[in-house]
């Protein structure tokens, strides 16, 4: 016999564990991001006093540049790690949520199929047709989200060696414009 009741109670309930693992995660995130943030601010805050100590005890211009140049390529290079950081939080969640979407879908499409199957065994005669249209669709669109998952995983590690590559860059960059001044 056919229960339509006791799966939509497991659709329901399975959607209730995603929103929670989605709360989770992003409470998680927001947690491991506001915590990065007052550890640079309190860094930056730190080497501030520093800096205003030593400018003030420089004796010349040239002494007071050249601190005030290493002071730029410090704080670039901070900035750049700290980009970094945030880049590699919002990824590592954006992967979670990813991971956790195409599962929940797995697991709808499943039940899905599972109740028109139960539904095929009780339905009238001649349904057998619109029933198989209803799976191949849905077999379809597991095979396009299957796609776009995989295209959207490609995206992302492209992105993230191009975020990589491109923080070595600038932080190589600002060394040698500091070592030319």
């Amino acid at each position: 016999m056919f229960n339509t009741n006791d799966q939509l109670s497991k659709i329901s309930l399975s959607g209730f564990e995603a929103a929670l693992r989605v709360a989770q995660i992003s409470l998680d995130s927001a947690e491991r991001l506001v915590k990065l943030n007052l550890e640079a601010s309190k860094q930056t805050l730190e080497e501030n006093v520093k800096v205003a100590k030593a400018l003030a005890g420089a004796t010349d211009a040239q002494e007071a540049l050249n601190q005030f140049n290493q002071l730029t390529s410090q704080s670039v290079d901070k900035a750049v790690a700290n980009s970094r950081n945030v880049y590699e939080i919002v990824s590592a969640a954006q992967t979670e949520l990813s991971k956790l979407a195409e599962e929940n879908l797995g697991s709808f499409n499943k039940n899905l199929i599972t109740a028109l199957e139960g539904a095929a065994k009780n339905a009238p005669a001649g349904s057998d047709n619109a029933l198989n249209a209803v799976k191949t669709s849905l077999a379809a669109a597991a095979a396009a989200v299957n796609s776009f998952s995989k295209a959207a995983q490609q995206v992302a590690e492209f992105t993230d060696s191009s975020i990589k590559a491109a923080s070595s860059a600038t932080a190589d960059a600002v060394k040698t414009a500091t070592k030319r001044a």
